[in-house]
């Protein structure tokens, strides 16, 4: 049979086919995380006067000057039990940082869980009726807010965060903003 030989049929390369998958699951992950931030707020962060649980004073606006990690967690959260790690060495790295405990409980109950847990060197403020949750935008936990020297929020996360991410963050708040 002759001249019924067709031409080798051109396969696409590997790359390409890998650049394409690549595309997908990035805009999977993006869209993800853009669905999970939806009612987070952004601008400018709500000023509020707490008492922590040591019975401290807690502002917003003594916080100013110096960018700080704003947590929202819980104690019934398995997530943030996991993340607790990560904010210890922020904590340890000396950025300002303060804990909202969302709906965990009163405050007593909040401090023994944080016994439990071996937690003493977090600035915390309960949260039980989620008001400064639901200023935040905040609908699930954990969740954290990088502010800015000015107390403009410069970050948000849903999900648990690295230690090393949230320090890259603060930095970065800390030089570019």
């Amino acid at each position: 049979m002759i001249g019924t030989q067709s031409a080798p049929i051109k396969r696409p390369k590997r790359w390409v086919k890998w650049g394409i998958e690549l595309a997908i699951v990035l805009a999977l992950i993006f869209g993800v995380r853009a669905w999970q931030q939806r009612t987070l707020i952004m601008g400018e962060a709500p000023a509020f006067n707490e008492i922590d649980l040591k019975g401290q004073e807690i502002s917003l606006a003594a916080y100013q000057g110096k960018p700080m990690l704003l947590h929202f967690w819980a104690s019934w959260c398995p997530i943030c039990e996991v993340e607790q790690g990560s904010i210890n060495k922020v904590v340890e790295a000396g950025w300002p940082m303060v804990t909202v405990a969302y709906s965990s409980g009163e405050a007593e109950e909040v401090k023994r869980y944080m016994e439990r847990k071996g937690i003493s060197n977090w600035v915390t403020i309960v949260d039980n009726d989620g008001e400064l949750a639901r200023q935040y935008g905040v609908v699930g936990v954990p969740t954290s807010y990088v502010l800015d020297a000015n107390g403009t929020i410069s970050f948000r996360e849903v999900g648990a965060s690295t230690s090393w991410g949230l320090r890259l963050r603060l930095w970065f708040a800390e030089k570019f903003n």
